[in-house]
């Protein structure tokens, strides 16, 4: 299962699960995400990160996320332009607690655009 809520519809995400702790969440993009460089915005990569991170950890029965961020961290290493970005997330180390997970984002034509890193905090 996958979380569901207003703000992942809004950016129009496709999930898909990759295995057990891996996801692949697609982000179309629109022109209101580009930013007067003529790039993605930050916080649109940022989010698309957050989002495929928390993902795989999974969702309750009643798509609930199970957990909440409390470190991310997002590299940026190329403007993302195109149609799409892919981000690739995956959970590193999912312990009582806390969950470690990274991520790498690409944009249509396979290029690294981003890499993040988060830390969630396991509330269920």
């Amino acid at each position: 299962m996958f979380i569901h809520q207003p703000f992942d519809e809004f950016l129009g995400l496709q999930y898909e699960r990759t295995d057990e702790k891996s996801v692949k969440v697609t982000l179309p993009i629109k022109q209101l995400y580009i930013n007067s460089s003529e790039v993605v915005h930050g916080g649109i990569i940022s989010s698309l990160a957050d989002v495929a991170m928390c993902n795989t950890i999974g969702a309750d029965e009643n798509n609930i996320q199970k957990v909440v961020t409390v470190d991310l961290n997002v590299t940026f290493l190329k403007g993302a332009k195109g149609d799409f970005l892919y981000a690739y997330a995956h959970a590193v180390k999912e312990g009582r607690n806390l969950t470690h997970a990274d991520c790498l984002i690409y944009d249509e034509k396979d290029q690294l655009i981003a890499k993040a890193k988060g830390v969630f905090f396991n509330h269920s």
